[in-house]
This record gives C-alpha cells, structure tokens and sequence, in this order.
C-alpha cells in the first residue's frame, strides 16, 4: 500500500518516511523542497501537481503547513494557500483516487487563547473538549482545515484522523526569555511534562490512525506524551508547578541538579492525550517518568529518529534576536 507523505522534508514528514521505508514500506514523500525523503518537488496548493501525486496512494498523511514560526515572514493568504487551499487540494484529490485513510496532522496551537488562563487561574486542562480560540493566522488556518477534513469526511466517505499534536521540533524554544533562562534540553525534558512528545512516539500516532480511520471514519485526537498529573492538579500546578512535579517524583531535585537543570516554576496548560490512547490504541514510550530513567542510567532520552531527524529550522535566513522573527 502506498503512502503519500506530504512536507516529507520537515521533521515530521521525514520521519514518517523513515520509519515507513526501513519498514519496507512504500512511502512517497512529497515537499516544496527536495529532500533525501522527498520523491515528488511541488505546492500542495497545485491541485494539478496534486491529483497526479496522488495516483496509486492508498493512504494520506498530510503534515505539509506553514508553521507559527513563519508569522512574521509570510502574509495571511500564503497561509491560507498553504495550509486551507492546499489541504482542500489534498483531500478532493483523495476522494478522486480512492484513498482509503487520511490523517491530518494539526496542532494544539489550534487552541489558542483557550491556553492562556487569566493570572491567578488553574491551569488549563486541555481535552478535545476545550473550544480552539485561534490567536494567529496559523492557528486560525489548520482549525479552518480541520473543518474542511471534517465536511469531507462526512460528505464524501473519505475517513480521516485528525491529530493535534504537541511540539516535538528539536529546535531551541522560539521563546527568547526561555532560551535565556533553560537549556535546550533541560526544556524539552520539562515539557514533557505537559505539551511535548518525542518524534518517534507522533509517528507511531500517525501510523495507527492510518489503520484505525477506516474504522472511526472521522476522529480528532490530541498527541501528546501523558501527563503524570490529574484534574486535581491545575491549581497547585500555576501556583507551584516544582511542588507538584516532587510530590510524584521524590528524586526529580537529585536527578536535575547533576545535570544543572531546573524545574519550571509554573504550567499554564496540560494537555490531555487520554482519547487518542483509548481510540488509536496509541502507547507513547517517552513521557516525564522515561526521562528520569534515562537520567538514572545516564542514558539519551531522546529517540535515535529524532536524533537522525535532527534541527531543520523553519527559515532560510537568519534573524538578529535569535532563531524566529517571532516569540512566544
């Protein structure tokens, strides 16, 4: 069965085309840019470029977008090109082949303002239940693209998984008071706390809503790696995050300091990946409790595809304040 892998230049897209191919999959991977992972060079908003990648695909994983880094550099409409043209494009192309799975990877960016409680708030529980209030043109374009996955799925039979995944980029934060304040990986490990996963855990999402569509027939589902906290915890995590993190991890303090690293002070969300583990049978390996063993054992606790996946950037130039034009 052959998989249409778009933006299989980006971390996502090439991993997914790694694992499929050392699989023995048949994976083709489509991108703007070439790549060793990209089979097919073009704009996912060329719906005659479209319709002809997509001759022979059985499934779609569709992870081509413009990201928020690329705010500040592209206007409104390329965004909408991209991201709700293109994957229209996409999906009317997969109705017209036969395709049999579709996934979308969204993100929880896609929630927005619904992210940011009010000072003095719990933290936000973050389900599929919560409403998206888009606070930017990415946001706002991959919910308008979701609805599109939505109507197609309901009006045309095409079944289709939408994933809102956490971040997973190896970059450094694109928040400059962050990067002063944690190192990349001390972050990262913190994160994993409540808005990461690794890499290698959103491919396996991926590839287990390319089974299970055909059987869910529509489903949107957040990809993050679980939480160690319950509901009970929002208000204590705003105020007291550490105070939480030592309460279910006595050693963390032991395990941090020999690497100089630091808990964060506060959460101001928890992203809840209950559905996608119950539905998609989806078992992420990396979570908070995997960095500490590996911290124990003196072991890597990132996975060997993000570390051949590696940094890519988002950008071909270089910015005066740091690696984005935009924080945040």
């Amino acid at each position: 069965m052959t998989i249409l892998v778009t933006g299989s230049a980006g971390h996502l897209g090439e991993a997914i085309v790694r694992r499929l191919r050392a699989g023995g999959r048949e994976a083709r991977g489509l991108d703007v840019k070439s790549s060793p992972f990209t089979d097919l060079v073009g704009s996912i908003d060329d719906e005659a470029f479209v319709h002809d990648a997509m001759s022979g695909a059985k499934a779609v994983i569709h992870c081509a977008t413009l990201h928020k880094p690329h705010v500040a550099t592209h206007g409104r409409r390329r965004f909408v090109d991209t991201n709700v043209a293109g994957t229209l494009a996409l999906l009317e192309a997969a109705v017209a082949h036969g395709v049999r799975s579709f996934v979308f990877t969204s993100t929880t960016s896609a929630f927005g303002a619904a992210l940011s409680p009010e000072p003095g708030e719990p933290a936000a529980w973050i389900d599929e239940t919560v409403r998206p209030v888009p606070k930017n043109i990415y946001g706002a374009t991959k919910i308008a693209a979701e609805g599109l996955c939505e109507l197609v799925a309901r009006t045309d039979r095409l079944p289709i998984v939408v994933l809102r995944t956490s971040r997973f980029f190896p970059e450094d934060d694109d928040n400059a008071g962050v990067r002063a304040a944690y190192g990349t990986l001390n972050m990262q490990a913190n994160e994993l706390l409540y808005r990461r996963a690794d890499i290698a855990d959103m491919v396996d999402a991926h590839l287990l809503a390319i089974e299970r569509a055909p059987t869910l027939r529509f489903g949107r589902y957040i990809v993050s790696a679980p939480p160690p906290f319950t509901r009970d915890d929002v208000a204590a995590l705003r105020v007291d995050a550490a105070a939480v993190v030592r309460r279910y991890f006595p050693d963390v303090d032991a395990l941090y300091a020999a690497r100089g690293w630091k808990l964060l002070p506060s959460l101001d969300r928890v992203y809840d990946c209950a559905r996608a583990v119950r539905d998609l049978g989806w078992v992420p390996k990396r979570d908070f409790a995997f960095v500490l063993d590996c911290l124990r054992e003196g072991r890597e606790f990132r996975s060997e595809e993000a570390l051949a996946v590696g940094k890519k950037g988002y950008h071909d130039e270089l910015f005066v304040d740091g690696p984005y034009p935009v924080t945040g």
